[in-house]
């Protein structure tokens, strides 16, 4: 007689991850001979600069490959309090106020879990990563969705937050630049944000790990500059995007003292540390040449403009250019197909894995979220196929 698992039901009511479920589908058409397209992830396609892997080489050569202290080692700690004091002004006690963790997920998923309690809600402005109210419910509270309307440019504003503001609310959950629509929040959504967070004594965690990734002389600005806001902010960011370092999983977060020993708790019982020599190459993402991100940046730029002309171009479909992170977020709403039917049309048809809008939220039904971070040979041949699929 088999035997019967009872399984968590907290586990049992969260979906698997979208985006994953997209990419294993991909992998597995072209195992069957399928030369499918995969902009649905979100990785970049170009290599980690020599400098960084050399780096992580020679640790390993070394042997610095035993465990670490569960906060980081101390070279990288000072690193990053370098690299936030000049980019954000604000200094960080390295040894106090900074967390080094395995991915940028895994330092969003410690912070709900050490900070969060079951009667909690998260205020989760969506369209929004798919990971985020998956993590939420993991943690034992309740991720509360604030709808924001594409027809006013997907805007955050304080009248959206306080009409999901309840007595149980604890947490802000901020990802500017925006995955999945592109969004760079202005001075004036931020300024909402800490007003509310400010009124109603809440904590905002800020997702920046596009913070790099902006365009058009944009630059990006966290709600940790504004008055009041460096004591109730947990931000939290990745060396993944910024150098293209996503299978080397190596994050962190930086916070108010009082905040963080639960959340070293949290890391300490499930992941003891991050992985001792890929911190060694973290200092040297941090400290060595940086000429490799204004490459990549030009790079996605350009992509960024035939992508969105291409798209805009198919009919049904038109898209606005985002202002920050590597996504193009288009509304297919005029094809008369969902998120979800339009992405199954172009992977049954074209060949072209894409992210369902739906999958970011019930505000993002009706677009469709297509990856960039891709060779220009794959982007065009992409939206070739896909202009074909919808024409035929």
């Amino acid at each position: 007689m088999d035997m019967v698992f009872k399984t968590s039901t907290r586990v049992r009511q969260i979906p698997p991850s979208a985006t994953v479920a997209i990419a294993d589908k991909a992998r597995a058409l072209r195992a069957q001979g399928v030369a499918v397209i995969d902009l649905a992830g979100g990785e970049p396609d170009c290599a980690t600069p020599a400098h960084i892997v050399e780096a992580g080489h020679r640790a390993m050569q070394e042997g610095f490959t035993h465990y670490v202290g569960s906060r980081g080692i101390p070279e990288l700690l000072e690193a990053i309090a370098e690299s936030l004091e000049a980019r954000i002004g604000i200094r960080y006690d390295p040894r106090r106020q900074l967390i080094v963790t395995p991915g940028g997920k895994y330092a969003l998923f410690s912070t709900l879990a050490g900070l969060l309690d079951g009667e909690d809600e998260v205020l989760v402005p969506e369209p929004a990563w798919v990971s985020y109210a998956p993590m939420v419910r993991l943690a034992g509270a309740t991720p509360v969705p604030v709808r924001l309307d594409p027809e006013d440019g997907w805007r955050l504003t304080e009248a959206r937050l306080t009409e999901r503001l309840t007595s149980r609310s604890r947490i802000i959950l901020l990802n500017t630049p925006n995955n999945p629509t592109g969004r760079v929040l202005t001075d004036q959504e931020l300024e909402a944000v800490a007003s509310i967070a400010r009124r109603h004594d809440l904590l905002v965690i800020s997702d920046e790990v596009y913070d790099r990734l902006v365009y058009d002389g944009r630059t990006h600005k966290s709600v940790l500059t504004l008055p009041g806001m460096a004591e109730r902010t947990l931000l939290v960011n990745s060396f993944s995007k910024t150098y293209a370092m996503t299978g080397w999983r190596l994050g962190y977060l930086a916070g108010p003292e009082p905040a963080i020993p639960p959340i070293l708790k949290v890391v300490q019982h499930s992941m003891t540390c991050a992985p001792s020599f890929v911190q060694r190459a973290g200092v040297v993402a941090l400290r060595g040449p940086q000429e490799a991100l204004g490459q990549m940046l030009e790079t996605y730029a350009g992509r960024r403009r035939f992508v969105v002309e291409g798209l805009n171009a198919m009919p049904g479909i038109s898209c606005s250019v985002p202002e920050g992170a590597f996504y193009a977020f288009f509304d297919v709403r005029e094809t008369g197909m969902s998120s979800a039917d339009f992405a199954s049309r172009m992977l049954d048809r074209a060949a072209v894995a894409l992210t369902p809008g739906a999958a970011f939220g019930e505000a993002g039904e009706g677009f469709v979220r297509l990856s960039f971070a891709a060779a220009d040979e794959n982007l065009h041949q992409a939206l070739e196929r896909m202009e074909a699929a919808l024409k035929g």
